[in-house]
């Protein structure tokens, strides 16, 4: 027979396995990152919806103008001078597939705070073929004429004349223009 101390920790050892389960999902984190978020999440994700804007500053005349995801899509939807009818713009984001579609979504994800409150923007693209899901690019391009340019019904897409690989953007969460590369 064993002593009263050793008896009672061969009890509080069993008894203190179990209880300690709870806590290996999160002990798991520590050698198990999850992916980061890219095409699979943004094509389950519903569209981040614009915010009402009334007014609009005018667009600067360089050509290919450089536009975020956002800028884009409130212009087409809402600005009724229609500024970019016939504008070539040009927008960075990743590939996200529509398998079985000829077209493909340039997607942006952003997170304000963390991955729970990460929402997608997309501008559907027409007319090049899609790179690699999660493939950072830059496209170059037109509105997708659809709708009334103005309004709701326009669509956020673009006939694109070229597509070019590029860079996973230090600011990748954020819908903003690309960091200019460091010299």
């Amino acid at each position: 027979m064993q002593p009263p101390r050793a008896a009672e920790a061969a009890d509080v050892a069993a008894a203190g396995w179990p209880r300690s389960w709870p806590f290996l999902p999160a002990l798991s984190l520590l050698f198990y990152a999850p992916p980061a978020l890219g095409a699979y999440t943004a094509s389950r994700a519903a569209p981040k919806a614009v915010p009402q804007q009334d007014s609009f500053d005018p667009l600067p005349a360089t050509s290919p103008l450089p536009m975020t995801l956002t800028d884009f899509t409130t212009r087409v939807q809402q600005d009724r001078k229609g500024t970019t009818k016939g504008r070539t713009v040009q927008m960075t984001g990743f590939v996200t597939p529509d398998r079985g579609s000829t077209s493909w979504d340039l997607t942006r994800i952003m997170i304000s705070c963390c991955a729970a409150d990460a929402q997608s923007i997309k501008v559907r693209v027409y007319g090049i073929p899609a790179l690699a899901a999660n493939t950072w690019v830059t496209v170059t391009g037109t509105w997708h004429a659809g709708g009334t340019l103005g309004t709701s019904s326009a669509p956020a897409a673009l006939d694109g004349v070229t597509v070019e690989k590029v860079a996973k953007p230090v600011n990748a969460y954020q819908d903003a223009l690309p960091f200019p590369a460091s010299r």
